[in-house]
């Protein structure tokens, strides 16, 4: 038994190189259970073992529904998604309806169950919190990654004792904030403040606050981050971001950025290009979709354009 152990993790090493031509670019062919050398055609191993499921799915409803895994552990739940969930639909595994002499016991199965779950008042305060933070993310249609992030700055804010003398919902605001600017993702105080319905210096006050106490340190925003989001917003063309992001790598060389907002720049950048690509956008429409006004994009426009030399017609 001890020889076929080592006779097979012998196989299971050369696998990895091929015995003719020494090439690594093997491919494993499962309906045959051979792999075989892309380069010279020579079969390395055969009686090779499909380790994937045995059903097959079209698109993710057909995954989610024949898989018999449980969903992966995430930040999200206040106990990680490790406990069982009762669904609230009264249907069976089979999708068919239980019967109603059933549903009273169900029903009390699923309170009980609810009540387990959160069991202190640190589960209490995480229940609230992490659903807030969906809330809010799902406002501002934040990628996962970010919202994961902000869940796990929570968690370590709820750990040194941070939250305390402090609102539920402004902390989760600036925990997202911060992720936002972590993973480079455009968002500014002001839209983090419309989406949560928080005061937008009672967020940057916890924001500073946060970041001082658990040591996070955070790279500055700048106008590029910004130019792929509005220039998509205003549904224009590839050409027209890589000119105003251009504009802006030759405004930041002479440090005509330095002290500005970084979306009233990209805007002013934005509007700069579409004019130059004829492409027009409005300044009243790029307004809108920046957040700024109309007055900052001209001011911030007309120095550049003076700067750079850049003739704009309008």
């Amino acid at each position: 038994m001890v020889e076929k152990i080592a006779e097979k993790a012998a196989v299971e090493d050369e696998v990895l190189r091929c015995r003719e031509c020494g090439s690594t670019e093997l491919y494993r062919d499962y309906e045959r259970a051979e792999v075989v050398c892309n380069r010279c055609g020579l079969v390395v191993d055969e009686g090779l073992v499909d380790e994937g499921p045995e059903w097959r799915a079209f698109n993710t409803e057909q995954s989610e529904k024949r898989s018999r895994t449980g969903a992966p552990m995430t930040y999200l739940i206040h106990d990680m998604g490790l406990s069982t969930t009762i669904d609230w639909r009264n249907k069976d595994s089979a999708g068919r309806e239980i019967p109603s002499k059933q549903r009273a016991q169900l029903y009390r199965m699923r309170k009980w169950q609810q009540r387990i779950r959160v069991s202190n008042a640190k589960e209490r305060n995480l229940t609230i919190a992490l659903t807030e933070l969906n809330k809010i993310a799902s406002k501002l249609d934040l990628p996962k990654n970010v919202r994961e992030a902000a869940a796990v700055i929570y968690r370590k804010a709820v750990e040194k004792g941070l939250i305390r003398g402090r609102s539920i919902d402004g902390v989760v605001a600036a925990c997202l904030y911060i992720a936002c600017r972590r993973y480079s993702v455009p968002r500014t105080l002001e839209e983090i403040a419309e989406g949560s319905m928080i005061d937008r210096k009672e967020i940057g006050r916890i924001y500073r606050y946060l970041l001082r106490e658990l040591g996070i340190n955070l790279s500055p925003t700048t106008p590029l981050d910004y130019i792929p989001r509005f220039c998509s917003s205003l549904k224009l063309s590839r050409k027209v971001q890589m000119k105003a992001m251009d504009i802006l790598n030759k405004a930041m060389n002479l440090q005509l950025t330095s002290g500005r907002g970084p979306t009233g720049v990209s805007a002013a950048a934005i509007y700069i290009a579409s004019v130059l690509a004829g492409e027009r956008r409005t300044q009243q429409e790029i307004s809108e979709v920046a957040g700024v006004t109309e007055v900052t994009i001209r001011n911030r426009y007309k120095e550049i354009a003076e700067k750079l030399e850049i003739e704009v017609t309008i």
